[in-house]
């Protein structure tokens, strides 16, 4: 019996994090962070939607398109630990797996109506890139999908946070609405967490901007905001 099975992406997701350079490393670590989904034509049906605005939280099922190959390893070098000790790939969330499929929990905000594109579910916390396809939607049940015993193995928090230093004026060149998402994913650190040069300067892309920083022991500077051309 044959029992592969082909997937469609139901919708895709819109958001601020235009690379991969600066996306969390999982859901939930930029709070403030808001994206949209937005349905594909055949999916914009206000029933499909029915009873999700009484949950606060939902499972988003989707694929690491900017991270496919044809081929897969048994194992993989977590940047968690380095980059140099090697785990299973079942033990990790690395993209390069044999289906490159990925799982996030996202805060439920709203749920729009728009007359061109339907159906529009507003949600803060996502670990997605701008354009990322989804493929399944479910919602959050506290009761099971929480177990407060769980081990983490090798990443059992969210890692070391750093403190975040800018100018005001350097700052106030993004949108306000912009600001709050922004330091949430720097005191993350976005760097391969095996950088660690105080004289190197990192540029990432975010929301139309430019953001330049480095970083010296525990602190982040940002030290330019600048429009994309």
């Amino acid at each position: 019996m044959n029992h592969e099975y082909t997937i469609k992406p139901i919708a895709y997701i819109r958001n601020d994090l235009t690379t991969k350079f600066g996306v969390p490393r999982q859901s939930g670590l930029a709070k403030s962070l808001k994206s949209e989904i937005v349905f594909e034509p055949e999916y914009r049906i206000h029933d499909a939607l029915r009873g999700l605005n009484d949950f606060s939280h939902i499972w988003l099922i989707w694929g690491f398109s900017e991270a496919r190959r044809e081929d897969w390893s048994p194992t993989v070098r977590p940047p968690r630990l380095g980059g140099n000790t090697r785990v299973g790939v079942f033990a990790s969330r690395s993209p390069y797996r044999p289906n490159s499929l990925a799982l996030s929990c996202v805060e439920l905000v709203e749920i729009v109506e728009d007359s061109e594109k339907g159906d529009i579910l507003v949600v803060s916390g996502a670990d997605i890139m701008n354009g990322t396809p989804i493929y399944d939607i479910k919602p959050y049940l506290p009761y099971a999908d929480s177990i407060p015993e769980a081990t983490g193995g090798f990443a059992p928090d969210g890692g070391k946070t750093l403190t975040v230093a800018t100018d005001e004026e350097i700052l106030n060149k993004l949108p306000e609405s912009k600001r709050k998402s922004l330091i949430e994913i720097l005191e993350r650190d976005p760097r391969p967490q095996y950088h660690d040069d105080p004289a190197r300067v990192y540029g990432m892309e975010y929301g139309g901007f430019e953001i330049k920083f480095s970083v010296n022991d525990e602190v982040l500077t940002v030290l330019s905001v600048e429009k994309d051309n």
